[in-house]
């Protein structure tokens, strides 16, 4: 998981290490030679490290990180490595952990959301929209977020709002009779707020804790699918917009999000398939872009492979 992009980050700290030895793979200016013949520590300037940083920013962008993103992360991670005295012997350790705790801050939104503590303390039902394009395993990741409440005892039904796609209702039938939960539905191409609006009605008579609504998965670009997403929202009022992206997808994912949050506007975000990304840089740059959290990452097929996302854990992943 995330191997290449791991593999560009190790390269950079790595030419932290040989500078550490006196190796000159990260060049020091004349000043800084001479001032590390006298003392055990070292203080960086500017252009000691100006060109491992462009390597650095090159890699990003080549691993999925989107070019404002890889911009911030650089210039943060300049602001905390130049002009710091650091002890020889641990300058890449000081290098590793200052590029840590910029992945985590750039990770960090404006606002954290716990859902589980949203839930338990808002009236009944909660309601939770859950948007993107076709072949993210959105439907998949509504039955995973399905599991985990019921898990934390909540109760769940299910709206098959993707009233577009053939397939779509059996598909998220499927994983309702699987869950042992009701799903509401109606007839293909079908009103989607209308069968959202009755999941919430069903959801209210019989006390439901929450209700999870499908949409329809049409390409961010489609202006009908556009307006079909904001009628739902205006039909229904959801508590929560959820923005379900493929990992593996990259810059794709990215524009996707940004769309729908330009659009209709994301309260949180949910990336599949990240078990398989070799590369990491769509959380990164949809964090950045959107500001909004990462609540979860798919890590398999099964219902039980939703994993909380945790910056810290993210970060101490991709820098080894």
């Amino acid at each position: 998981m995330f191997n290449l992009l791991k593999e560009k980050i190790q390269r950079f700290i790595g030419r932290a290490e040989e500078n550490a030895s006196e190796e000159k793979t990260v060049k020091l200016s004349a000043a800084t030679q001479i001032k590390g013949l006298l003392k055990s520590s070292v203080t960086l300037t500017d252009n000691d490290v100006s060109d491992a940083l462009s390597d650095l920013e090159m890699d990003l962008i080549g691993n999925d990180v989107a070019m404002e993103a890889a911009g911030a992360i650089i210039n943060e991670l300049r602001k905390k490595i130049v002009g710091r005295e650091v002890d020889k012997g641990s300058l890449d350790q000081f290098i590793k952990d200052s590029l840590k705790q910029t992945i985590i801050e750039v990770l960090t939104p404006e606002k954290e959301v716990d859902l589980l503590d949203q839930i338990k303390n808002s009236p009944k039902p909660y309601k939770i929209v859950f948007f993107g394009v076709n072949g993210t395993g959105k439907t998949t990741t509504i039955a995973k977020v399905a599991r985990h409440l019921m898990d934390n005892g909540l109760s769940v039904v299910l709206a098959a709002g993707d009233t577009f796609r053939a397939g779509a209702i059996e598909q998220i039938e499927t994983h309702a009779e699987a869950l042992g939960v009701r799903v509401i539905r109606h007839q293909k191409s079908g009103d989607s707020a209308a069968v959202i609006f009755d999941a919430i009605e069903h959801a209210k008579a019989r006390n439901i804790d929450v209700v999870l609504a499908d949409t329809a998965g049409r390409m961010q670009t489609n202006v009908n699918l556009m307006d079909e997403m904001k009628k739902i929202i205006r039909v229904n009022k959801p508590d929560m917009r959820i923005f379900v992206g493929d990992s593996l997808t990259g810059n794709d994912a990215i524009e996707q999000a940004e769309r729908f949050h330009k659009e209709i506007g994301i309260d949180a975000v949910i990336l599949t398939k990240m078990d398989a990304d070799s590369k990491g840089g769509s959380a990164l740059s949809i964090s950045y872009i959107t500001k909004r959290p990462i609540i979860f990452i798919g890590m398999g097929q099964k219902y039980g492979d939703l994993k909380r996302f945790d910056s810290v854990w993210f970060a101490e992943q991709i820098t080894g």
